[in-house]
């Protein structure tokens, strides 16, 4: 990835900075609060890939909620997503029936917030405001749009944050690997430990942080996201899947958590399992 002249330059103890080039996917994985967002961000220092080139996962759902508060926003994302503002996610029985079958389990919640029919556009809302895992066809809409963006761009390197979440997502993001000419780089697993991501989760307060809720999150990494991470690896080959530890904490002389480079600490494990050396890492800026 780095060039000649900056291995050069790092051989003289110069500053140097790496960029990347081409085109592909880089795939950013793992359990809730692990730090996946972090990472990727400083990923995209180290590696200067632009930020258009950062696709999240929730982010882009949490997005597609904020514009269907524009009523004709709302009512495009039928065509756009398969998501319909006009069919009641409890009793329309054009609604998938695993959806329907979900939505119900939390009928008394639902009611209570959308009024007697909330429609799947509620029901996604409902799914990314409390945690809850947003149906595959929805998610693999949106994040086939907006990776399309990202790939139209100048630069053909995205950074793919928290998806895949399952196995049939990550059948899709092979499918989008080849229709988008994006072969997958890489896929960074990042592990912490259930008690880590508790401890994480507790401590940014989100509404949707309950030891409840991360418990079902957890459990759903390990029995989703694992075995996505896994057929990724069966399919890629081993090489292109790095299992890194993300709880690497730094701390200051009086300590308190350095929470910046405790990142750079992943980071720089991360890059290191793409292939840089440490060397070159010694040289690079990574915020």
């Amino acid at each position: 990835m780095p060039s000649r002249e900056n291995r050069v330059h790092a051989a003289l103890g110069l500053s140097i900075s790496v960029k990347a080039t081409g085109r592909g996917l880089i795939l950013i994985a793992g359990p809730s609060s692990c730090g996946k967002g972090a990472i990727s961000k400083a990923l995209l220092t180290a590696l200067q890939i632009p930020s258009s080139n950062y696709v999240s996962m929730g982010d882009a759902l949490r997005g597609v909620i904020q514009l269907a508060a524009d009523p004709a926003f709302r009512v495009s994302m039928g065509d756009r997503f398969g998501i319909w503002s006009d069919r009641a996610v409890l009793t329309d029985p054009r609604v998938a029936e695993a959806t329907r079958r979900k939505a119900v389990s939390y009928v008394e919640d639902l009611r209570e917030r959308f009024g007697e029919s909330p429609s799947e556009v509620d029901w996604l809302e409902y799914c990314v405001t409390t945690g809850l895992i947003a149906p595959d066809a929805w998610s693999e809409r949106v994040v086939e749009e907006t990776i399309g963006s990202a790939a139209s761009g100048e630069n053909g390197v995205v950074l793919l944050d928290g998806y895949p979440r399952t196995e049939a997502a990550a059948g899709h993001v092979l499918q989008l690997a080849e229709r988008f000419s994006l072969p997958i780089i890489k896929v960074i697993h990042l592990s912490v430990s259930k008690r880590e991501m508790h401890r994480r989760a507790l401590g940014r307060r989100r509404a949707d942080d309950t030891p409840e809720g991360l418990e079902r999150r957890y459990q759903f990494y390990v029995e989703q996201v694992q075995p996505a991470v896994e057929l990724l690896k069966s399919e890629l080959g081993s090489h292109a899947v790095a299992l890194v530890d993300a709880h690497q904490p730094a701390y200051r002389e009086d300590g308190e958590l350095d929470l910046a480079e405790s990142v750079d600490n992943v980071s720089r494990n991360v890059l290191i399992s793409m292939g840089l050396s440490r060397h070159i890492l010694n040289h690079c800026t990574m915020r």
